[in-house]
């Protein structure tokens, strides 16, 4: 009787196990690793160094990112390094006239300034991480360096300036430290494909760890030979700090994210309406979208998105209410716009879901696409989706600024031509691989319910 394997099993990509039935009856396993080359030394870094079920159990993009994230990180450590040094010669260690009492007053100054400006600054702009978090993550070690150098340059001015100095990089590190945290939160949350975002974030932490312990060592060798030396000193930070930009930036280029913000789905649109080459379905993925998202300054377009706005951006009188109702048929948000300030508002009801959020932006973005059309005189294509809208092109080149009716004129033409073309869009993006059941589109809070005829009492708010 010849052996039968009865049964073979897998650890992730890199293991495979058989059990083969001999013929005497006895069960035998043999296991087996896909790549030989150093099995025990790889197994260990990757049992340590990277989340159980690597790379299956998180994105395509992770290890590229990571790579050029630890790069970020060693250099990092050694601007630390070389800050911390100025600072504390700037606190006068090694300086017989300072005092304990005058450096442990600075250190209480520089940590309440933190611990103030964390708290206005998550109070102010914490919303909007979420939608750009590669934007506010490049945003944050920039601003990181900024702080170091700042650091740096505190042994050069009077020992009076000190504590200002102290308190303005320790109000940089809040910032850095709550955007970076936020941000790092939102990409652990994209990288995690198997609801296993604690794991993903732990061995973050340990990669981090690893890097920092080396970058130390590597610190206490250089610290001794740059001691004194102010030239030196510079050109090792100014080397420090490019290295640390470009790594950083190359990682949140790396990223690709599958979920819609304004940026990313201004880009799809656009392409979509111009019948861009480059195109899958009509819509491109969202890998070839990523890499075109600004990272750094903020994208250019015709006119300004506001999501979840209150009713009085869109209308002052019952003739703009009968005008705004009837140019936004009956979706569930209503959308207006004001030509003189570059605004498209839209209001969103109650019962608004995200693909009606998805929807509004996509007329928000036929309107930018008519305007744009407009000011750059492109002939439109009549086997293109911009065909259809020829007609709002005319009205953004009859001249002059646009009256109160031509706006609403506008709203109504773009609600047509995004009832025509929105089922093709979205089935296309889904197609493409873009996440639509939620969006990082950024609404604002503002919901509403309204009626032509009147709403209950009971339904005002």
């Amino acid at each position: 009787m010849a052996d039968t394997m009865v049964c073979r099993e897998t650890y992730g990509s890199h293991t495979e196990g058989r059990y083969v039935k001999q013929w005497d009856g006895s069960i035998k396993r043999t296991e087996r690793n896909k790549d030989a080359t150093f099995t025990g030394i790889r197994t260990f870094v990757r049992d340590v160094f990277l989340p159980l079920g690597y790379p299956e159990s998180v994105s395509e993009d992770y290890m590229s990112y990571q790579l050029w994230d630890t790069l970020q990180a060693f250099c990092s450590t050694i601007i630390g390094t070389l800050a911390t040094h100025a600072m504390l010669k700037g606190a006068g260690v090694g300086d017989e006239t300072a005092t304990a009492t005058a450096a442990t007053i600075t250190w209480l100054l520089k940590d309440g300034t933190s611990m103030t400006g964390r708290i206005m600054f998550a109070w102010y702009n914490s919303s909007n991480l979420d939608c750009d978090c590669k934007k506010w993550r490049l945003f944050a070690d920039i601003l990181n360096d900024t702080a170091f150098c700042v650091q740096i340059l505190a042994p050069a001015f009077s020992r009076s300036l000190y504590t200002l100095i102290a308190c303005i990089s320790g109000l940089c590190f809040a910032i850095v430290g709550l955007v970076g945290g936020a941000t790092r939160a939102a990409l652990t949350m994209h990288q995690a494909r198997r609801n296993n975002m604690a794991d993903v974030s732990a061995k973050d932490g340990s990669q981090e760890t690893m890097v920092n312990l080396a970058g130390l060592l590597v610190s206490l060798m250089i610290t001794p030979i740059v001691a004194g030396h102010t030239s030196l000193t510079w050109s090792l930070f100014l080397l420090a700090v490019t290295m640390h930009i470009y790594a950083n930036f190359r990682a949140v280029k790396s990223v690709v994210m599958e979920t819609l913000n304004q940026a990313r789905f201004h880009i799809v649109c656009q392409a979509f309406l111009d019948c861009n080459q480059q195109q899958i379905n009509g819509v491109m993925n969202p890998a070839v979208v990523n890499p075109l998202e600004p990272v750094i300054w903020s994208q250019t377009r015709p006119f300004t998105l506001h999501l979840g706005v209150q009713l009085s951006r869109l209308l002052q009188s019952s003739p703009d209410l009968d005008e705004c109702l009837h140019s936004n048929d009956k979706e569930h948000y209503l959308m207006g716009f004001n030509n003189r300030k570059g605004e498209i508002n839209v209001v969103l009801h109650h019962n608004a879901t995200a693909e009606d959020v998805i929807k509004a932006c996509f007329q928000a973005e036929i309107i930018m696409f008519a305007k744009k059309q407009a000011s750059e005189n492109h002939p439109i294509q009549r086997q293109a989706p911009s065909h259809f809208v020829k007609d709002l092109i005319d009205v953004f080149t009859n001249g002059g600024p646009l009256s109160n009716a031509e706006c609403w004129q506008v709203i109504r033409l773009a609600n047509q031509t995004c009832n025509k073309l929105f089922p093709t869009c979205i089935a296309q993006m889904q197609q493409a691989g873009w996440i639509t059941s939620h969006t990082l589109l950024g609404p604002d809070e503002w919901r509403a319910t309204w009626s032509d005829t009147g709403l209950e009492h009971e339904k005002i708010f």
